[in-house]
């Protein structure tokens, strides 16, 4: 496989999350709006470049007919690159072109379990944890977690109600979720979310979801 520009490792990345999460392939025009591009075109160029580097097929007589030629996790195994997610726009998967700041190249097995995504932590509530401000965390991205582990969290800004991300320890019981810090200063107090009067099925904004659960960090010396 020759080696992947960023662009064609971040289209690569976004037809592996769409299978993931939804079980087939992307369309041009849906890689076109993820994108920006200014036409089906460009995507459809990007596409034939993947497919001459032997990652992707294009199959004839389908709308969605891309087909991953190489397990999804081998594909980026010259790259190495994990996004660094920043601001969630509202809507959209964690991992979308729109929220990623910038590409880290970094092995992602590295990390237990393997990691999906990066975040940069802010402020110190997690610092008994060994979570500093600045440090970027690496998550493995998924939907559920166990009570006690560390989630990043997407819960509303409490000012403006755009989604945000979240380090805490996650505990549930029944209906109710506690996103706890790990910091015993009175200034850090943890989240507290009911979902009992919440319907799934509405549009309304769900008070909270889990991105992921943490895997791992890396401290850039400061």
């Amino acid at each position: 496989m020759s080696e992947l520009t960023d662009r064609q490792a971040e289209i690569l990345q976004f037809i592996r999350h769409a299978v993931h999460e939804n079980g087939c392939p992307p369309s041009r025009d849906e890689i076109a709006e993820a994108f920006g591009f200014n036409s089906v075109t460009a995507a459809k160029n990007h596409l034939l470049a993947l497919e001459r580097k032997g990652v992707i097929q294009l199959v004839e007589g389908s709308r969605r007919n891309i087909r991953l030629l190489v397990d999804s996790d081998t594909a980026l195994t010259h790259q190495f690159q994990l996004p660094l997610v920043g601001q969630i726009a509202a809507g959209t998967p964690i991992t979308a072109p729109e929220n990623v700041e910038t590409w880290f190249n970094i092995d992602p097995d590295l990390f237990h379990p393997r990691a999906d995504f990066l975040h940069r932590v802010a402020g110190h509530s997690m610092k008994e944890a060994d979570i500093c401000d600045g440090d970027i965390v690496a998550i493995h991205e998924q939907a559920d977690a166990d009570n006690g582990q560390i989630v990043a969290a997407v819960v509303p800004h409490p000012k403006t109600g755009e989604e945000q991300i979240t380090l805490k320890r996650y505990l549930r019981r029944g209906s109710k979720i506690t996103l706890r810090p790990e910091n015993s200063s009175s200034v850090y107090k943890a989240i507290e979310i009911d979902l009992s009067g919440f319907d799934p099925e509405s549009q309304d904004q769900a008070p909270f979801r889990i991105a992921g659960i943490f895997a791992g960090l890396i401290r850039i010396p400061r």
